[in-house]
């Protein structure tokens, strides 16, 4: 990787301020002028959070984008819609009317000049074939978010690659999360759990119970036959699921569905001392990306909101991620 010889470009997801947004810290206009300090271009918005009207992009909303985008130099790159099947309380809804919805979201993101739209695995593989027509009548690239416990190669995940692999569309592909490739044990799983009294060797032989692959029941009958407390018990629940992470993350399996990738989220809950992050290895997942020639944007997605210092971990994310691609 030559300086400055990279296509990859860094963005920061809205989602990264959600504290400050919802306590009335930060604005709309405020997420957006920090981008700008930060340094970056382009910005994904999740829409049901930010988003008034949404599903609906109304033409005051378009104005208030438009004119920030002037002022700041800072434009929507990424729609992150909804896949909500909960939506009523008498039922779940059909996969027609989860069409429906899908469609409804490519046509406000195409409203905010965003490229790329970010899906959910609710969506359907079928569904997600059937929206690639329209997709492309908009111009806007579908992506199924792949997040943990998934990863590239888990058997949802395939279904889906299976799918896109025969419609032959190139509007229709994923939206990776780098928390699928974590290497170590989330900075709340583990230190988080030390400071709420969790005990360290058992909390030690969890993490190692994980590292073993062992079956998440058979994992937490060992730790309670040995007396686990719930802290413990707790770390363990995120380790297999939300929070997840492998000995040997699925690196093969990102290297097989790189053709039909167009955006990244650039997962992180924690900066270190050292400029890196705390449990997902970006210095082995950047360079397999940039290998590929990938020319799209990796945005920032900071899940750390306890923390109250969004701003300062998203600016040393964005740092780590220059380093690594030789970006000046």
């Amino acid at each position: 990787m030559g300086v400055n010889m990279t296509k990859i470009k860094l963005g920061i997801t809205l989602y990264s301020f959600t504290k400050e947004y919802i306590s009335g810290e930060y604005t709309l206009e405020d997420c957006i002028r920090r981008c700008a300090e930060i340094g970056i271009g382009g910005y994904e918005i999740v829409a049901a959070q930010m988003i008034p009207s949404y599903p609906y992009v109304s033409d005051e909303f378009l104005g208030m984008v438009n004119r920030y985008a002037a002022e700041y130099g800072v434009r929507p790159v990424s729609y992150g819609a909804n896949t909500d099947r909960g939506m009523r309380f008498d039922r779940d809804l059909t996969d027609d009317e989860l069409f429906a919805r899908t469609l409804l979201d490519i046509k406000s993101a195409c409203k905010l000049g965003c490229r790329v739209m970010r899906a959910q695995y609710l969506l359907s593989p079928e569904n997600l074939v059937r929206i690639a027509p329209y997709a492309e009548e908009y111009n806007i690239k579908v992506g199924i978010e792949i997040h943990n416990p998934e990863t590239p190669s888990s058997p949802n995940m395939l279904k889906y690659l299976e799918a896109i692999e025969s419609s032959g569309s190139s509007y229709i592909g994923f939206v990776p999360d780098f928390g699928c490739f974590a290497d170590k044990p989330n900075i709340d799983s583990y230190y988080g759990a030390l400071q709420r009294g969790a005990h360290k060797e058992m909390l030690d032989f969890a993490v190692q119970l994980k590292y073993d692959d062992v079956p998440m029941q058979d994992a937490a009958r060992q730790l309670t036959e040995r007396g686990a407390d719930a802290e413990v018990m707790s770390s363990l629940y995120n380790m297999y699921g939300f929070l997840t992470f492998s000995k040997n993350p699925d690196f093969e399996g990102l290297k097989r569905i790189m053709p039909y990738c167009f955006h990244f989220h650039g997962k992180f809950h924690a900066m270190k001392e050292d400029g890196n992050e705390f449990s997902i290895p970006y210095d082995k997942i950047l360079p397999i990306i940039d290998r590929t020639g990938f020319d799209g944007y990796i945005v920032s997605e900071f899940e750390g909101h306890a923390s109250g210092n969004a701003f300062d971990m998203t600016k040393k994310h964005i740092e780590m991620e220059r380093r690594i691609l030789g970006i000046p």
